[in-house]
């Protein structure tokens, strides 16, 4: 139902977004072909994933956030887009498998952040003591926790988009 936009069918106010999209990447991707729709969204999720991007988690435990909302949404476009982007940063099969899995990760560091980025989907944000203490003392800090929330709001924009679209991996 929804359509694929080039730059030139895009609503005016997607279209600048879309053509500097394509130059970065070398094309528009489907998604965001279909997300340019709606030229807010399409800036909301851009913007916001580019300040996840700049954020001082580390590339690694970014990704383990970012697959652990496309598992938990079944967005089958963030998983493959993010499996790739996973294996470049050279995460070892088993860390890809577990998070595609939605099971534990060997890593204790990178599982710490997983089921941090879960309870803060369970409670709404009301992470308890134990929750966040835990958090911390698998290394990350306070400002990490509060990462993890901008980067559950980015793939929640991206993730549900995604799937309202059906746009293809």
């Amino acid at each position: 139902m929804f359509i694929d936009h080039t730059v030139d069918s895009a609503p005016p106010a997607a279209r600048r977004t879309m053509a500097a999209t394509g130059k970065r990447l070398g094309r528009i991707p489907p998604a965001v072909a279909r997300m340019a729709e709606s030229p807010e969204l399409l800036d909301g999720f851009l913007k916001s994933s580019a300040l996840f991007e700049a954020s001082t988690l580390d590339p690694i435990a970014r990704e383990v956030v970012v697959m652990t909302m496309a598992t938990r949404n079944h967005c089958h476009v963030c998983v493959a887009m993010h499996t790739g982007k996973l294996k470049a940063l050279n995460a070892g099969p088993d860390v890809v498998a577990a998070l595609t899995d939605q099971s534990p990760l060997p890593d204790r560091g990178l599982e710490a952040i997983r089921t941090f980025t879960l309870e803060v989907l369970r409670t709404a944000g009301e992470v308890d003591d134990d929750t966040l203490t835990a958090f911390l003392e698998a290394g990350y800090t306070h400002r990490n926790a509060l990462e993890v929330v901008l980067g559950i709001g980015a793939y929640t924009m991206s993730t549900l988009a995604n799937r309202m679209t059906a746009a293809p991996a």
